[in-house]
């Protein structure tokens, strides 16, 4: 499938939507896929089907805090060196790349590779949205190895990480990044197709797309986008969405910390919604409550939404006053196993409160 003008704007929508508002600004990252089709390269994107199982595969990302992206932006080149360093070191050419996670600049930054190597993008990712650490792929639950992994910054500085599982990989990669400014672009958990086959979460790039779209032609034609969306994610893998909130947002505290952007939002609910609803903010929203009950919680996705023109909005965009809707969404069952919910169930973010399925809450 090759990738036109159109098909980035639904992504860019789409990821910053899965996302659940984390991965960095969608909007940049749309202008760097965008340059390449404006010189003549062409974006080609394959089902995981379409890899032979013998084929190296090599994710590439952006890690970091998002707020630090606002001001220090990629020139797209940085995650094609820790590409070609890590094939270098592997002695091994890819035939393709693919996200790590579908959210915000992460889910374009593998098309910017690429268009510029001239190599597919595989149509999976391993988070099935986002997540603030390394370690939480599902590459790694079911048994990839992230490391050898390269990080390089803006200057094309490079630092070969080798670790003895994927938490220490996370740990080590994360101060390397702090020293280059906050975030950095990396290769890492490079694998056969067969693994991808069978350790990433399928085609998430296309229903990031489907969901732009969606989004998209529903306010073209004067629909409601949100009964739009919520009609068309029972029809995927992410088969429960619902609204779980809206209101205005009446404070947001944001900070870069360790690498990560630390926060919480309080939003008061709008009739016929009543209550305050606070969600806890590290990267990607990890849980929603109003009035100390549990709405939604990671891993299920928590999506902040403009009310009006129904825009995702990335936790780096919050801001005092906005008028939200609140969207909570359902993960595929992948991501919903003993062993995913060992890595990045509520747990892992230092949460008290059990993992459950937002379709059971009331």
């Amino acid at each position: 499938m090759k990738l036109n003008s159109e098909d980035l704007r639904d992504l860019a929508v789409g990821a910053a939507f899965l996302g659940t508002g984390g991965g960095g600004n969608p909007y940049v990252g749309r202008l760097m896929a965008q340059r390449c089709l404006d010189e003549g390269l062409t974006i080609d994107l394959i089902d995981p089907s379409e890899v032979p199982d013998e084929a190296l595969v090599i994710p590439t990302a952006m890690m970091g805090a998002p707020t630090v992206l606002i001001e220090k932006l990629p020139s797209g080149e940085e995650a094609i060196h820790s590409l070609k360093a890590l094939e270098k070191h592997l002695g091994r050419k890819a035939y393709a790349t693919m996200p790590i996670e579908i959210g915000g600049i992460n889910s374009t930054i593998p098309l910017v590779v690429g268009a510029r190597l001239g190599i597919p993008i595989v149509d999976a990712d391993g988070m099935g949205r986002a997540f603030p650490e390394l370690q939480m792929e599902t590459f790694g639950v079911y048994g990839i190895s992230g490391s050898p992994m390269f990080v390089t910054d803006e200057r094309n500085d490079s630092t070969l990480i080798q670790a003895v599982d994927n938490k220490s990989m996370e740990w080590l990669s994360r101060g390397v990044a702090i020293r280059m400014g906050g975030c950095a672009y990396i290769a890492e958990y490079a694998m056969s197709g067969a693994d991808v086959k069978r350790t990433a979460v399928p085609n998430t790039m296309t229903l990031a797309m489907r969901i732009g779209r969606c989004l998209r032609e529903a306010k073209s034609n004067h629909q409601s986008p949100f009964e739009a969306l919520l009609e068309l994610m029972p029809k995927t893998l992410y088969n429960h969405a619902r609204i779980i909130f809206s209101g205005k947002m009446v404070d947001v505290e944001r900070e870069t910390r360790n690498g990560f952007s630390i926060g919480r939002a309080r939003i008061d609910g709008l009739s016929p919604w009543r209550g305050t609803m606070k969600i806890e903010i590290q990267n990607e929203n990890l849980i929603a409550t109003v009035d100390g009950v549990v709405k939604a919680i990671v891993p299920d996705l928590i999506c902040i939404m403009d009310s009006e023109s129904a825009e995702p909005i990335t936790t780096e965009q919050l801001r005092y006053g906005q008028r939200v809707t609140v969207v909570a969404v359902a993960v595929p069952q992948i991501m919903r196993t003993p062993e995913a919910l060992d890595v990045f169930g509520p747990r892992c973010f230092g949460l008290d409160h059990p993992f459950t399925p937002i379709e059971t809450m009331a």
